[in-house]
C-alpha cells in the first residue's frame, strides 16, 4: 500500500492512496496535467484511479476535479453538501451527475479489497470531512484543513500506518504577514487551519509503535516554510518518550510536485 502526494498545499492538493494496481485520489485541486504527470511518475494513469473522494468544495481541493472527469469517468464520493457546493461552483459543464455518489460522515465505502471511512472535521466549509483508506491491514490516514482537532479526530488517525496531516501556518508568522485582519481570525479559528504547533500536539496524541511515516502537508505558502513546520513539530516530538523509541520517518509534502512515494509494508 502506498502514500504519494502529488502536490500538497495551500496552492492546491491531490493525493494518490493505494497500489501498483490501482487506489484512489483524496482531491484533485490541480490541474489535470499535474494530476497525469504525476501519476506518471510512479507508472500510474487515471485508469488506475477507481474513485476520488473530496474532502470539501474550496478551490484548492477542486479545481482540476471537472477536466479530470471529462477526462475519465470516475466516479466522486463526498457528503451531500459538498457535493452540492461543487456543482454550484460550476465547473462541471458536459459530466454527468451520475458519477457523484453522496455519503454521510458515519458511512463505509468499499472498492474492492479497499475500505475509505470519512470523519467530521471543523473547517468553513458546507460539510467537511477527512478520510482514512484501508488496505491489505493497513490503514492510511489523510487529514488537512482542520480549525481543531477533537477525539473523534485522534479516534479515527490512532491507529493508521501513515498520515499526511496539516501543518499549515507559523502563527508569528501569520501574525505579522500581510493577510487582512480578518483572514486572519479566520485561519487561527476553530474552522480554519492547524498550526504547526497544533500538529505537532494532535500527532503526539496518535503516536504508537506502528507507525511508519508522518508527512506534514497543506503549508501555506505566505505563512510557513517547509523547514519551519519540520523542526517545529520535530522539536515537539523530540519530548515524547514515545518518538524516541520510534523509527518513524517525518517528512513534508512538497507543494507543486509530487513527494516521494511512501510505501506501507
Amino acid at each position: 500500500m502506498h502514500l504519494y502526494s502529488i502536490a500538497s498545499g495551500s496552492s492546491g492538493n491531490c493525493i494518490y492512496v493505494g497500489t501498483e494496481e490501482s487506489g484512489v485520489l483524496i482531491d484533485v485541486g490541480i490541474s489535470l496535467k499535474k494530476v497525469r504527470e504525476g501519476l506518471e511518475q510512479q507508472n500510474l494513469s487515471l485508469e488506475h484511479v477507481k474513485a476520488i473522494f473530496v474532502t470539501h468544495e474550496h478551490t484548492d481541493h477542486i479545481s482540476g476535479l471537472g477536466p479530470v472527469l471529462r477526462k475519465a469517468p470516475i466516479p466522486v464520493y463526498a457528503t451531500g453538501d459538498t457535493v452540492a457546493a461543487i456543482w454550484e461552483k460550476g465547473n462541471m459543464k458536459n459530466i454527468s451527475p451520475d458519477l457523484f455518489h453522496s455519503i454521510r460522515r458515519t458511512d463505509e465505502v468499499e472498492l474492492g479489497d479497499m475500505l475509505v471511512r470519512p470523519f467530521p472535521i471543523s473547517h468553513d466549509a458546507a460539510d467537511p470531512v477527512c478520510y482514512t483508506v484501508e488496505q491489505g491491514g493497513h490503514r492510511i490516514g489523510i487529514a488537512t484543513d482542520m480549525g481543531k482537532y477533537t477525539d473523534e479526530t485522534i479516534e479515527n488517525l490512532g491507529e493508521c500506518d501513515s498520515i499526511l496531516i496539516e501543518a499549515n501556518h507559523d502563527i508569528n508568522l501569520l501574525q505579522v504577514g500581510a493577510y487582512p485582519y480578518s483572514l486572519k481570525m479566520r485561519i487561527l479559528g476553530d474552522r480554519g487551519h492547524l498550526s504547526n504547533d497544533a500538529s505537532a500536539r494532535l500527532i503526539k496524541e496518535i503516536l504508537h509503535p506502528g507507525m511508519q511515516h508522518i508527512m506534514l502537508g497543506h503549508l501555506s505558502k505566505e505563512n510557513n516554510f517547509p523547514e519551519l513546520a519540520y523542526q517545529t513539530v520535530q522539536y515537539e516530538l523530540d519530548q515524547s518518550e514515545t518518538w524516541s523509541a520510534m523509527d518513524t520517518k517525518l517528512l513534508v509534502a512538497k507543494r507543486y510536485e509530487p513527494t516521494e512515494l511512501l510505501e506501507i509494508y
